[in-house]
């Protein structure tokens, strides 16, 4: 099921056109999704997330075109599963900054096209690597023919591509088998609702202002109107992002430019 799928169907079930997301989950993935609805869509742009935790399993012996074990095998070889401190030492060297080229299978656009179209075609796209981090990474079991390891990465960072760099250092062949993600930014995957569950009609609608007060310092206004109207303001703070809220509700974003604060 696709990120687009899900939105189709929860707009049957929350009754409003107005559904959308603050980032896309593979297919094959499982793990947190955030949804917003009605005039919360707005937000979206405050809620795309920094950093993102996965957790990962790998399966050696086999590589596909995709990446994961929902492609066409391109090689496959007899493999012995690493020792687990090299297993562990290959992972922790891709701590910090780093440039990773996206894969053909992802959603970036390429001259208005999506590079997965191009390659449903047979294209190839001459891509430029882009600036990632890893902020953590932890290995988590080791078995005969799997490993799975725990990542927080910045937003753009393509797991499948990250397991790759790791594969190669390691010398060995092997694709993504399982990816969940289990956070965005502060919110965890066991504040959210299960998917079946929603459709049945039980499931938990959180405040965006419970949301973005986790972002943003706050500031509490008496009077919204320069704010609803986009005014340049000066605040007694020296944030350089703040929320502006009243009455215990959000009204908007406001950043700083030199003196003063302009609607973000």
């Amino acid at each position: 099921m696709t990120s687009f799928d899900i939105c189709f169907r929860l707009r049957k079930v929350l009754g409003t056109r107005k559904i959308g997301h603050t980032g896309t989950l593979d297919p094959n993935a499982t793990g947190l999704m955030i949804v917003l609805s009605d005039k919360d869509t707005k937000a979206n742009q405050f809620l795309v997330s920094d950093s993102k935790e996965y957790i990962a399993e790998c399966l050696i012996g086999s590589s596909s075109d995709t990446l994961d074990i929902d492609g066409s095998i391109v090689e496959e070889k007899e493999e012995t599963m690493p020792d687990r401190n090299d297993i562990d030492n290959a992972l922790k060297s891709f701590l910090g900054d780093s440039m990773q080229l996206p894969p053909m299978t992802s959603a970036i656009k390429v001259d208005g096209k999506k590079l997965y179209e191009y390659q449903r075609e047979g294209k190839t796209v001459e891509l430029e690597p882009r600036p990632v981090n890893v902020s953590e990474i932890e290995l988590l079991n080791v078995n005969e023919r799997t490993f799975s390891f725990r990542c927080k990465v910045s937003s753009g960072t393509y797991i499948r591509v990250l397991l790759q760099d790791i594969l190669k250092k390691l010398n060995i062949i092997g694709t993504l088998k399982e990816l969940r993600r289990t956070s965005i930014n502060e919110i965890n995957v066991d504040q959210a609702d299960k998917f079946e569950d929603v459709l049945q009609g039980i499931y938990h609608v959180h405040d965006l202002h419970e949301l973005l007060i986790k972002r943003y310092p706050e500031i509490e206004v008496e009077n919204t109107f320069d704010f609803i109207n986009g005014k340049r303001v000066k605040l007694e703070c020296n944030y350089d992002e703040v929320l502006i809220s009243h009455e215990g509700k959000c009204v908007t974003i406001y950043a700083k430019e030199n003196n003063y604060y302009v609607s973000k």
